[in-house]
């Protein structure tokens, strides 16, 4: 595959990304987004140290496929030299359209460990891995993905706030193709209302691709997100479980102030299609990993609950075919 190097400019505004989560935007995934109206799509986290020593389940991770271009490949970690040789490796042997670094993660299991929003706690250090990542990406597009802010709780820390603004400042020499931002601080990051404006006061600390992320849920959210961040466009996370239509939903409100949801039978066929690909790509470990998706698809069906006991439990293809087309 060869470099995208310009597609960030290349994008239709307002840019629509399927937002990178961990355990979700897996390749299968990601070409149904693409399908159904997603402009660029990333991948789940990559951890640095496992893809510098090309670990084997990492590299599989990594996997990537024509027909989900443009795809960026996010990449999380809190060693700038091995983010030098992570992007390496990324930009000669996996090739994606453009590289991402985690900067927004709240997760214990990333934050704890320093890395994710954590890393905003020094800026003088992440400023070092975003200049290694750059320098190993040999010219493909480097973005971040961040939060609004973090708290220092730590004795030596006495309480202090980061922002990501002030992140922005620290790095408005260097070429970041794009930024996207969630609306949301790290000591609150699903449950307080997403901060639009926040995202608005970004365009003066940073003049390139703005993307608003956080609750996301449906297109007039869209609508208002953008309305209020003045982004260039949204990431959508959330939003996008088991409705890889959203996408297209969204567009169509944005031109008409309409959209349609789809119908029970159009839906089980989405699922399906997402389920032979699974399948294709990951073999029935992807579809053991799709379960919880297909719980996402019967959400608000009369009778979900039993549904899902049932989906559960499904092991093959043929499995979730039929149990997909007893449902009426």
């Amino acid at each position: 595959m060869k470099k995208d190097l310009n597609f960030w400019a290349k994008l239709p505004k307002p840019i629509l990304a399927l937002a990178p989560m961990c355990g979700v935007t897996d390749l299968p995934f990601r070409l149904m987004s693409h399908k159904y109206g997603a402009d660029v799509v990333y991948t789940e986290m990559i951890m640095i140290q496992a893809l510098a020593y090309k670990g084997k389940k990492t590299l599989q991770l990594a996997k990537l496929a024509k027909q989900e271009r443009p795809v960026v490949l996010q990449l999380s970690g809190n060693d700038p030299e091995l983010f030098y040789k992570a992007a390496k490796i990324v930009s000669e042997e996996i090739k994606p359209s453009g590289i991402d670094i985690n900067l927004g993660c709240p997760a214990k299991k990333v934050a704890g460990h320093g890395s994710g929003i954590a890393l905003l706690r020094d800026l003088d250090k992440t400023r070092k891995i975003i200049e290694a990542t750059i320098k190993g990406a040999n010219g493909l597009p480097v973005s971040i993905k961040t939060r609004t802010q973090i708290t220092d709780k730590s004795a030596s820390g006495g309480g202090k706030i980061t922002t990501s603004l002030e992140l922005l400042d620290k790095i408005k020499d260097l070429p970041i193709a794009a930024v996207m931002i969630h609306g949301r601080s790290y000591e609150a990051p699903w449950i307080a209302e997403v901060d639009y404006q926040y995202i608005r006061e970004a365009r003066k600390h940073y003049k390139g691709i703005i993307l608003a992320n956080g609750g996301i849920y449906e297109p007039e959210i869209a609508g208002k997100a953008l309305k209020i961040s003045h982004a260039d466009g949204l990431g959508i996370a959330h939003g996008v479980y088991g409705r890889p239509w959203i996408f297209n939903q969204i567009k169509d409100y944005l031109k008409t102030k309409k959209y349609t949801k789809p119908t029970w039978p159009e839906i089980r066929k989405i699922a399906i299609e997402h389920a032979k690909l699974s399948y294709k790509y990951k073999g029935e470990h992807g579809l053991i990993e799709l379960r919880k998706q297909l719980l996402w698809y019967v959400k608000g069906l009369p009778n979900a609950t039993d549904l899902r006991s049932k989906l559960v439990r499904l092991k093959t293809l043929k499995e979730i075919i039929e149990t997909l087309k007893k449902i009426k």
